[in-house]
């Protein structure tokens, strides 16, 4: 953890972490500290990278995604041109809302959201098989999502 992150900073980030719509006013009140000084944490909060972004969080069955598969992808070579080649194709793709590289039988993990899986079926065979370098797919339909986008404990 920064030592420029003092224990007000964390209070502030975990408020924020849970309640993202929390007014300047609210925040400063649970903090203690003055309305002035809260914006003037938050921005800097913001300009050091600490918090990345705020956004809202829909929810998927209420906009026909209801669906989650999570995708292992093995590509054909393992070399940095590949990889780049990959990942600058698979950030093109609005439906993987998450894609990381890594150790073991996979290449690349994805969680992409489709509205059931005949959605997903069309998408695999007209959009993820077509990548560049992919092998081999194997694909995950999540059957429960017990915890999905938990706040970072620190």
């Amino acid at each position: 953890m920064s030592a420029r992150l003092d224990r007000i900073d964390l209070k502030m980030l975990r408020l924020l972490q849970n309640n993202g719509r929390l007014s300047n006013a609210e925040l400063a009140e649970t903090v203690a500290i003055s309305p002035a000084t809260c914006h003037r944490r938050t921005q800097r909060l913001f300009e050091d990278g600490f918090i990345a972004a705020v956004r809202a969080m829909v929810a998927p069955k209420k906009v026909a995604k209801g669906t989650l598969v999570m995708v292992g992808v093995v590509l054909d070579r393992s070399t940095p041109e590949s990889f780049a080649t990959f990942e600058q194709a698979i950030a093109r793709l609005k439906f993987v809302l998450d894609c990381h590289l890594v150790a073991g039988d996979f290449d690349y993990f994805l969680k992409i959201r489709v509205g059931d899986m005949e959605d997903f079926n069309r998408i695999h065979g007209e959009q993820l098989i077509a990548l560049p370098g992919v092998r081999q797919t194997r694909t995950f339909f999540v059957m429960k999502e017990v915890v999905d986008n938990a706040p970072l404990e620190f």
